[in-house]
């Protein structure tokens, strides 16, 4: 509760300056300093009485003005210093407190026993205090709890700034990318260059992906996520490395025994009729009806040939053939790839000639370039481009439609795996198998502004 405001304070001041001013002045103009200056220059009787004072108008008023200025300008300065000497030690702690909050350091208060506007201003500067070392103190607390989540999170993270310098990177990402070391303040770009070409590549797309590589004498599965966003103003990108391998052989194995189940179901399914249709014929042929004999027979072809065309699929998958590759001219594998897929050559063809087998690549990208067109985006950005990138021909299927999502996009290359409700899910599956026949492979990833690019890489081997 505020006893005496700054306003009455200074009211109180102004007023007592005012009536001590008044005072000075009569004390030296009318009583007692024109007497005692009567007294001074004039000897006493041998009674010792004063002489009686003169008139007022016979004292000097311009000495009067003198003397109050002389006796008043030093009390001014002394009541001055004493009135601002509180506001100015004030105003430096309060600078000091500024200073602290300006450094991070949000420890310090202000005590004072003022009861006044001054007062509640530092109040209110404490509780502002108490309140930011509260928020901080949470902020801290949060921000190591994100830290260890992120920091044993078995996903690789690294976060880069601008000029492609490594500001942070987990326990993880320093295991994968630089034996356990940090890599703080590494360029990035350097450290992807002892890594794999399949993963530099992925990382320098700007885009998220499923790749494989070649660690430790076996083959990893990695899905890559990447996003840019700003960070204290200035831009970042974020990688995730998630590794894929045991998942993809969890769901291979859930796959496979999906498999199993739709061809069990689809056996049972002819077999049953087949077996009861048999003995229809049997029973017929015993009666001697043979005229329905032949009906029959009929059914039990078509339900024979459908099991054969069901099973024809699935065999052809298992029952691959070992590539017979030799040298290809792309301008005419082309040209007869047109004839069976409609697309659009992105980019000009390389001068170095490929190397696998045609009629199994072919085979592969008129299967991508069906799905590019089932994707439901503009058939006129459906494309293919092939490009010579070192030892490796790359030949991108690339369309316009949703693409795909994380789900998908880490089970797009499971055996007989589909998002088609009637599909057999040999596409993308019998692409990686052939691929990797080759001594290559093939990677997915999401476009920027929609659709989804399947690679197709394959060796450069001299013929």
């Amino acid at each position: 509760m505020k006893t005496l405001s700054l306003e009455g304070r200074m009211t109180l001041v102004v007023a007592c300056s005012a009536i001590v001013g008044a005072l000075v002045f009569a004390g030296v103009s009318i009583w007692p300093f024109p007497q005692l200056l009567v007294w001074i220059r004039t000897v006493p009787d041998k009674a010792g009485k004063l002489p009686p004072a003169p008139p007022l108008e016979t004292f000097d008023v311009g000495t009067a003005m003198v003397i109050c200025l002389i006796v008043l300008l030093p009390l001014s300065a002394w009541v001055a210093h004493a009135l601002v000497e509180p506001l100015r030690r004030l105003m430096r702690a309060l600078e000091s407190a500024v200073a602290s909050y300006r450094d991070g350091d949000f420890s310090m208060s202000i005590g004072t026993t003022r009861r006044d506007e001054l007062g509640d201003l530092i109040r209110m500067h404490n509780a502002l205090g108490q309140t930011l070392r509260d928020q901080r103190q949470h902020i801290a607390q949060r921000e190591l709890l994100l830290d260890t989540v992120v920091q044993n999170t078995p996903v690789a993270l690294v976060l880069t700034d601008r000029a492609g310098k490594v500001t942070y990177a987990n326990i993880a990402a320093r295991h994968l990318f630089n034996e356990g070391r940090t890599l703080a303040g590494l360029d990035f770009d350097e450290v992807l260059g002892d890594m794999p070409e399949s993963l530099r590549e992925a990382a320098k797309s700007g885009e998220d992906a499923l790749f494989s590589v070649e660690m430790e004498g076996s083959e990893e599965t990695f899905h890559l996520s990447q996003r840019g966003f700003r960070l204290q103003g200035k831009p970042h990108r974020l990688q995730l490395y998630r590794r894929m391998t045991r998942e993809l052989s969890r769901q291979e194995v859930h796959t496979w025994k999906r498999v199993i189940r739709v061809i069990s179901h689809e056996l049972n399914n002819s077999l049953a009729p087949i077996s009861s249709l048999s003995h229809s014929g049997a029973e017929l042929a015993r009666r001697g009806d043979l005229e329905r004999l032949p009906g029959v027979f009929a059914s039990i072809g078509d339900r024979a040939k459908h099991l054969h065309s069901f099973i024809s699929g699935y065999a052809s998958f298992a029952k691959l053939p070992a590539p017979q590759s030799r040298p290809i001219d792309w301008q005419s594998f082309l040209d007869a790839l047109a004839l069976h897929a409609s697309f659009r050559l992105a980019a000009p063809l390389p001068e170095q000639r490929g190397w696998f087998d045609p009629t199994q690549v072919e085979q592969v990208l008129i299967n991508l370039i069906k799905n590019a067109h089932e994707a439901g985006g503009d058939p006129d950005e459906v494309t293919l481009a092939v490009h010579h990138v070192g030892r490796d021909m790359l030949i991108e299927v690339a369309d316009r439609g949703p693409g795909m999502s994380e789900t998908v996009l880490a089970q797009a290359l499971l055996p007989f795996y589909s998002t088609k409700r009637s599909g057999t899910g040999l596409g993308l599956a019998l692409a990686r198998e052939i691929s990797e026949a080759h001594g290559g492979r093939i990677a997915l990833s999401n476009r920027d502004g929609g659709g989804l690019r399947v690679t197709l890489v394959l060796p450069v081997v001299s013929g």
